[in-house]
Formats: C-alpha cells, structure tokens, sequence
C-alpha cells in the first residue's frame, strides 16, 4: 500500500479543522439563545427598563424645553406690546385715559361678582371692605342687589354705608345742576 502524501495530510487536518470550529460556533449560538440564566435575564431587563426610562425622562426635558421657549416668546411679545403702548400713552397725541379706566373697571367686576353671591356670603365680605370701595361697589350694583346685601350687614354697617352713600350723593347733587326731566331714576 502506497504512503498517502504529506499534502493530503495538510488537506484533511485542515478539513477537520474547519468541522471543529463550525461545530464549536454553532454550539456555542445556540447556548447563548436557548440558556440564558436568570441573572443574564435580570440584567437584560434592568437595561431594557433604565433605556425605557431615561427616554422617557428625555422626552419629558425636551417638552420643558419647548414649552420654556413657547412661553419665554409669549413674555418677550407681550413685552413688546406694553413698550409700544407705553410710548403710544406717552406721546403728545395719547391720553391716560386707559390708566384712569383701569380701576373703575375693577368696581365694576367686583359689582358683578357681588351681585352674583348669595346676599348673606356677599355682605360677610363686604363688610370687610374699606368705605370707600363699599361706596364704589355699591354705586355700581343693582338697587335690588345692594338693597340684599345691606339687608344681610350688621345694622351697624349697613347704616355707615348708607351715610356713605347719602354723603355721595349730597356732594354729586351740590355740584351738578338738577335734570330738567324729573328725578333721575338709578339703574
């Protein structure tokens, strides 16, 4: 029988080679996929849920940001506005009137809010009022509203009230000429 040849030798040592390596990768994919321990699967999910996590905290800095900006914008427009309104006021051709406007408008909210409560809740907290802001308020309600609330006032402030207002309308009375159609009716 002839010697086989040192290259046919090289060719199946080699040949065995590439077999065992093959057999080795596979069985190593294979027990990487199919046995996963229980701390390997841990550790998997703790990293699942931190990058679930920090995306979420990202998504939530990044609306902050945009409603920072949105906002930042809606100041700095507004800025603008009053700048333009303040140099507007302060032109010779513009009046204060709107500054003048400004706190009869407020007597006149607090009117509405007052004739909006129950008589005995309103006069609870219009006592608390200074005189002046009764007046006003006063002046501004209806006849029926004021008339409930001074109704539900300690006799002691609603009689104030009523000096008050007498005093008021003595002045308004002395100063202005009488209407030539009769007395004046109030709203």
């Amino acid at each position: 029988m002839a010697r086989p040849s040192l290259l046919l030798m090289t060719a199946a040592a080699s040949a065995l080679a590439i077999v065992a390596n093959a057999s080795t990768i596979a069985s190593t994919a294979t027990q990487n996929n199919a046995s996963k321990t229980r701390l390997g699967s841990s550790i998997d999910q703790d990293i699942a849920e931190r990058d679930t996590a920090a995306a979420r905290r990202k998504r939530g800095l990044d609306l902050r940001e945009q409603a920072t900006k949105a906002a930042q914008a809606r100041l700095q427009a507004d800025l603008e506005v009053r700048q333009k309104e303040g140099q507007g006021a302060a032109a010779p051709g513009g009046t204060a009137s709107g500054v003048a406007e400004a706190p009869e408008a407020q007597f006149d909210e607090l009117a509405r809010i007052y004739q909006a409560m129950k008589p005995k809740a309103a006069a609870v907290v219009f006592e608390q009022l200074d005189m002046e802001v009764q007046m006003k308020v006063a002046q501004r309600m209806r006849e029926r509203s004021t008339a409930m609330v001074m109704a539900a006032m300690t006799p002691k402030a609603a009689a104030a009230l009523s000096m008050a207002l007498a005093r008021k309308s003595a002045r308004i009375a002395a100063v202005t000429p009488p209407p030539q159609g009769g007395p004046r009716a109030r709203k």
